[in-house]
């Protein structure tokens, strides 16, 4: 009776696509960064967070394919937009990127906004498209207190 080579065979090709995976992820993070600033903001009050996506080693951000930031706020967390473009840059070089993000909250507590990044990114023989997942972490305290604000203007 012969055995199947198939249970021999599926770790080695797991293993084969997971290091597929994590060359790929190697090779894009050596193309650009995503930096963020993630806010702390007092219920009822506005703050804002921001992504900017830096190219690196001879790449660059495309100038004119577009740029979106799609973003999915949890219940007690408001945005200005859901989808920001092109035109929502607070700043954009050849090299970076940068969207605001106005926030504000309801609810106090750590809230988790999701944001879906898609640019291309370019140097001078070819351009890759680029899809990028992460999260902005938002701090919501409780509301600041008007007694509080008088004793701080003293």
């Amino acid at each position: 009776m012969k055995r199947s080579c198939l249970p021999r065979l599926i770790p080695a090709i797991l293993g084969s696509a997971l290091a597929f995976s994590a060359s790929s992820a190697r090779a894009a993070d050596a193309l650009y960064e995503i930096k963020k600033t993630e806010p702390k903001v007092a219920i009822g009050a506005t703050g804002t967070a921001s992504l900017t996506i830096q190219s690196k080693a001879g790449w660059h951000v495309n100038a004119e394919a577009p740029i979106t930031v799609a973003l999915t706020a949890p219940n007690g967390v408001a945005l200005k937009k859901p989808k920001l473009t092109r035109s929502d840059l607070a700043a954009s070089t050849k090299d970076s990127a940068r969207f605001d993000i106005p926030v504000s909250a309801s609810e106090a507590g750590t809230k988790t906004i999701n944001a879906e990044a898609r640019f291309v990114i370019c140097q001078e023989q070819a351009c890759k498209p680029v899809k990028e997942t992460l999260t902005l972490a938002v701090e919501v305290t409780a509301p600041i207190a008007a007694a509080d604000t008088k004793k701080k203007r003293k």
